[in-house]
């Protein structure tokens, strides 16, 4: 019985022995920046949503620019050059406003940034969160510090802790202003833009005007609530600007009534904030119809990044309660009488 006991007891142990190395190899990596800014502004970055929280939690910046992976391929020193100060950014590729929220969460309780531009995507303005999966690691957005040890005992971030010291041995880290951009990995030009895109079939119906109303209303109510619990902080929202073929797409769908009615009620609601500067920079023609600035039917170069970033500066674009009307109702007769099949053929974009 004694041996057994023994046995037992140098096994629970190692056990914790194995567990506190663990622990303190992640705790010595921090690969999420969960305790740390990256050294000497270079770093490893390889998944958003475990790292966002640290670069939430540790820099302490005056613009956060927020978004999908719309938003990736800004770079922070752009922003600074733009607006001045300091900037984060925080992106989650496909998100749902639900993980902007514990992101955002995150950086008011560690910061105070004086502006939020964010990147407002038509697909996640209008859809639900059915589809949201656990990916979020809600650990290590929330306040319980005692979730710190999800982070410090987990399988996944004990892999991340080795591929980071492997990468820092490789010299294959990054400056933070790279961080998840991927423009110079992608040809940007029609044909890539059009390989990108599978044209649907046109459905023959369409889907009734209020059909996204209740998703929209959810998902505003989010971001209502960032902007009214925080009075000081300017929000610069911008729709980005997909490409002519995102239109192509709804308008075969039958979704373009819906959409267009979920921007109106985005922009009602969002204007009547006095604290908030709103963008549409869907109706930039210029822009859209060029499928050069494309790699698909949605993401655009860096480029293109940087002439939105001079627009929300000089307030080109901008959505007020006077034109809005007219923004919508000018955009809506273009591409609802565009002659997409030209793409095609030759004569078009």
């Amino acid at each position: 019985m004694k041996s057994y006991r023994k046995w037992a007891l140098g096994t629970l142990a190692g056990l914790l022995a194995l567990l506190f190395c663990c622990g303190l190899f992640v705790f010595a990596v921090d690969p999420c920046f969960y305790y740390r800014s990256p050294a000497d502004g270079r770093g490893v970055f390889f998944n958003e949503r475990y790292q966002d929280a640290g670069l939430a939690k540790n820099t302490d910046a005056d613009t956060v620019l927020l978004g999908t992976s719309m938003v990736a391929n800004y770079r922070v020193s752009q922003v600074e050059q733009t607006f001045g100060g300091t900037a984060v950014k925080l992106t989650i590729p496909d998100g749902y406003l639900s993980e902007f929220d514990d992101a955002m969460k995150m950086e008011w309780r560690c910061h105070h940034p004086s502006r939020v531009i964010f990147g407002l995507d038509t697909n996640i303005l209008v859809r639900d969160e059915s589809q949201k999966t656990g990916a979020m690691p809600d650990y290590l957005y929330d306040a319980n510090p005692l979730n710190d040890a999800r982070y410090l005992l987990n399988k996944d971030t004990l892999y991340y802790s080795i591929y980071t010291l492997l990468a820092r041995k490789w010299g294959t880290t990054e400056p933070v202003d790279e961080a998840f951009t991927w423009d110079k990995t992608v040809y940007w030009a029609k044909d890539t833009a059009l390989a990108g895109y599978q044209r649907p079939k046109a459905s023959g119906k369409a889907l009734p005007a209020d059909d996204y109303r209740r998703n929209v209303d959810a998902n505003l109510a989010v971001i209502e609530n960032w902007i009214t619990s925080h009075p000081d902080t300017e929000f610069d929202i911008f729709f980005p600007p997909y490409s002519i073929l995102y239109w192509d797409k709804e308008r075969r769908l039958g979704e373009t009534d819906a959409v267009f009615a979920a921007l109106d009620q985005a922009f009602s609601a969002l204007l009547a904030y006095d604290n908030v500067k709103l963008f549409y920079f869907p109706s930039d023609r210029e822009i859209v119809t060029d499928l050069n600035n494309y790699g698909d039917y949605i993401h655009h170069s860096g480029q293109v990044c940087s002439k939105v970033l001079a627009m929300l500066k000089t307030g080109e674009f901008r959505v007020t309660e006077e034109n809005r009307k007219e923004i919508l109702a000018n955009w809506r007769a273009f591409v609802v009488n565009y002659d997409y099949d030209a793409i095609w053929n030759g004569a078009g974009a």
